[in-house]
């Protein structure tokens, strides 16, 4: 049986987004690792990784309201396309050692970001109904978050010695720079739909105006602001700035922290290889059982019990991360050890854990946000997106300050914070649904 245009084509941007996402997850994973070694060799670079992170959420964070605008004039493939090359344009600037085209290229993958995700969701949208929604989505990230695999498996058998040198870093940012160019390549093969958008108007990515771009971004944004002041909405936010938070400890934090404690392996920063591939691995086994077998699992446990098993797998990762690492090791090697000697299985356990939670947490975001702003979903997605990209910013900013006990601390408390508001939400959304059911049961009888 053939593949329908439209499958092929979700098929096509999901293995665009992995090789893309293969190369700049892994990127992160180690900015922090291999920049430490090169100051090393030069005293003159002071690039520092978190500032670099904290640039590129700010700015995605920004150009999240003027993407659409962008979108409007070129379509979703285009601004899809030209977004993977900014994340081309970013890996490759490693090869240049200088402070400025380090921060320049990430402040250029920032808005890279806005347009390749704001394109990704109108392009899936407009390749699926209203039946295959829920199965394009839990595809897409299925085969995305494989993207954690890869390169950090290469990264494992690579980073072998106490220190990375030069030739090690070259070959490792030449790799990664033709993967992301493969994965652009393949993305710029991406077809027009073979029917319009047929989600329906309740979900589809606003089309703004062609002739006035900038009206149009600044009609998102008012309609985003007036959604924001929404009782739900506000409570949501706190749930949204968590997942900012852990983002940043899993993707630029957690990993280097391993790569830094000298007692915990005699290849230690092999190790920050091995975490994000425990990482990507529970991210995919929590992105398959909540995403593609997300009604089934929705009608036996329900959406909340969902995100508390994700606060509960978070809480052991942080618990565990707070016995096994030292305080000192977000920042540079050291020596020193937490409260019992660092185990490297109880450090995979933390990464794998970390990543099937961030899975639990944000599939059913989506979902909620899906069902609880169905008539306002794009400017609902793009404060879900914009909240989460400012608390990244501002954890990648404190990330080179904070010892890891006290980010630690942080996100305890916001974790804590974040799963009462969705589950109070949630609560609210399935009861008025009930309601208005059992209502519509009454009118009918």
């Amino acid at each position: 049986m053939a593949l329908s245009r439209n499958f092929l084509n979700v098929m096509i941007l999901s293995w665009g987004f992995m090789l893309v996402f293969t190369a700049f997850q892994t990127m992160g994973n180690i900015e922090k690792t291999v920049l430490q070694s090169i100051k090393k060799e030069n005293p003159d670079f002071t690039g520092e990784a978190y500032t670099s992170l904290a640039i590129i959420y700010a700015v995605f964070a920004i150009c999240n309201w003027l993407a659409p605008s962008f979108i409007s004039m070129t379509g979703p493939r285009v601004a899809i396309v030209t977004g993977a090359g900014c994340y081309v344009i970013f890996i490759a600037s490693f090869h240049i050692l200088q402070n400025a085209v380090l921060y320049a290229a990430s402040g250029i993958v920032g808005l890279g970001a806005a347009l390749i995700w704001t394109g990704h969701g109108q392009y899936l949208t407009e390749n699926s109904d209203s039946e295959t929604m829920p199965r394009n989505a839990g595809i897409f990230w299925a085969i995305f978050q494989t993207s954690m695999f890869a390169g950090n498996l290469f990264v494992y058998y690579v980073f072998t010695d106490s220190t990375i040198n030069r030739s090690t870093r070259q070959l490792v940012f030449g790799l990664l720079t033709g993967l992301a160019l493969l994965g652009t390549l393949l993305l710029a093969a991406l077809r027009k739909t073979s029917q319009g958008i047929v989600l329906g108007e309740e979900l589809r990515i606003p089309e703004p105006a062609r002739e006035k771009p900038l009206l149009a971004a600044w009609r998102a944004f008012t309609d985003a602001f007036a959604l924001f002041r929404t009782p739900e909405m506000l409570l949501l936010s706190l749930t949204f700035v968590y997942t900012g938070l852990v983002l940043t400890f899993y993707s630029g934090v957690y990993s280097s922290s391993i790569g830094f404690t000298k007692a915990i392996d005699n290849s230690p920063k092999s190790l920050v290889g091995l975490s994000g591939i425990f990482i990507g691995i529970g991210e995919v086994i929590g992105g398959a059982l909540f995403g593609i077998f997300a009604s089934k699992v929705s009608r036996i446990c329900g959406v909340w019990a969902v995100v508390i098993t994700g606060f509960c797998m978070h809480l052991f990762a942080f618990i565990t991360i707070f016995i096994n690492l030292p305080k000192e090791a977000p920042f540079e090697d050291t020596d020193s050890i937490g409260y019992i000697n660092p185990s490297p299985v109880l450090a995979m356990a933390g990464s794998l854990t970390l990543g099937f939670g961030d899975a639990c947490f944000n599939t059913q975001v989506y979902s909620l946000l899906g069902l609880l702003f169905a008539q306002r979903s794009a400017p609902a997605f793009a404060l879900f997106k914009f909240c989460q990209s400012v608390a990244a910013a501002i954890s990648f900013a404190y990330s080179s300050i904070l010892n890891l006990h006290i980010q630690l601390l942080i996100l305890t408390i916001s974790i804590i914070i974040g799963t009462v508001t969705f589950c109070y939400v949630e609560y609210g959304t399935r009861r008025e649904r009930n309601n208005t059911l059992s209502e519509n049961e009454q009118i009918s009888n």
